[in-house]
């Protein structure tokens, strides 16, 4: 069994992707954010998540592994945020380089990173080149790609995020071959409940939110038949209909009443997705455990997180090159 240590935690969808492989298990987590370490909890019920700012966690208070795994936070790097990298004024862009500090001390002999796909190009290319050359210091050789979880994931959802595995042995690097395309052949309607009707509170009335949102919804989706299953976007400013047949790229705000959230059409209204339908589209199996939260912080935790499946068939490709030739089971 190979032990993982997961930083920047969120609710542990990097971590279930690579217990999913059956030869994986977290043994240390640290998640800043309580109500984010609160669900992990729930879902890992063995480990007791580290909840200090990592920049103050001892690096001999973590534990050797395995695989050190980590979605550190992307807000910085994001095409919807400010795009400003290492320079973000809130102190989130020299996250990296505390992974950095805990690969030094503790060499694992793979990690695994995810961040926003923009993140190659931020900075025209200059803040991926010190990504890049922080893992060469460190005598880590490294490859990334660019995966949408319509694509390697089986999940209907339009996301790209960059992938980043970089090993300690030229030997297992040289075995790691990244997932293949696999058909898409999951829909909305199995992540969204297009027949029954939720809560009131999900629902758009008139004069629920500010503005003339409300209008703006009626007008740009009165000519369509509520009998077909429909789903769009708010883009800030208008709305349009998704036609791809799948959920647009989930983000954090997803609970607000405002822009980048999707809106679902049914015979009983227009609404948001529910907290556990965004949970549904990242691929979280029914089993996953939300805990009695607010809904804005549940729609946090599901933004933020990852696909899962897209993470378990990268972790299969870890496993395999790491066991192909030392008998590890």
């Amino acid at each position: 069994m190979y032990t993982v240590a997961s930083f920047f935690a969120g609710v542990g969808g990097i971590d279930l992707g690579f217990e999913q492989t059956g030869k994986c298990k977290t043994i240390y987590a640290n998640e800043f954010d309580r109500y984010a370490s609160e669900t992990f909890e729930k879902n890992f019920p063995t480990i007791k998540v580290d909840q200090r700012d990592i920049h103050i966690v001892p690096e001999n208070e973590v534990p050797y592994t395995d695989i050190i795994i980590g979605g550190f936070p992307c807000q910085a790097f994001s095409i919807a945020g400010y795009r400003r990298g290492f320079e973000d004024e809130k102190g989130r862009g020299d996250l990296f380089f505390e992974l950095v500090r805990m690969m030094k001390a503790k060499k694992p002999r793979v990690a695994m990173f995810e961040n926003v796909k923009n993140l190659v190009s931020h900075d025209n290319g200059n803040t991926f080149r010190i990504i890049c050359d922080e893992l060469e210091k460190l005598g880590y050789t490294y490859t990334y790609q660019v995966l949408n979880a319509m694509n390697y994931g089986n999940m209907a959802q339009n996301r790209e995020r960059i992938y980043i595995v970089a090993f300690k042995n030229k030997e297992d690097f040289n075995k790691f071959k990244w997932p293949q395309t696999i058909p898409l052949t999951t829909s909305v309607k199995d992540i969204i409940d297009f027949t029954n009707k939720v809560d009131e509170r999900f629902y758009y009335t008139k004069d629920k939110y500010k503005g003339d949102i409300y209008d703006k919804l009626i007008e740009a989706t009165k000519d369509d038949d509520i009998k077909s299953p429909a789903i769009y976007q708010w883009r800030r400013k208008y709305v349009r209909k998704n036609k791809s047949g799948v959920v647009p790229t989930l983000t954090a705000n997803q609970g607000e009443g405002g822009h980048n959230v999707c809106i679902v059409k049914t015979k009983y209204g227009l609404r948001k997705m529910t907290p556990q339908e965004c949970f549904n589209t990242q691929g979280f199996p029914k089993e996953f455990i939300l805990p009695k939260q607010s809904d804005a912080r549940l729609y946090k935790q599901a933004g933020n997180s990852v696909c899962v499946p897209v993470i378990h068939n990268i972790a299969e490709k870890i496993i395999e090159a790491l066991t192909s030739d030392d008998g590890n089971n």
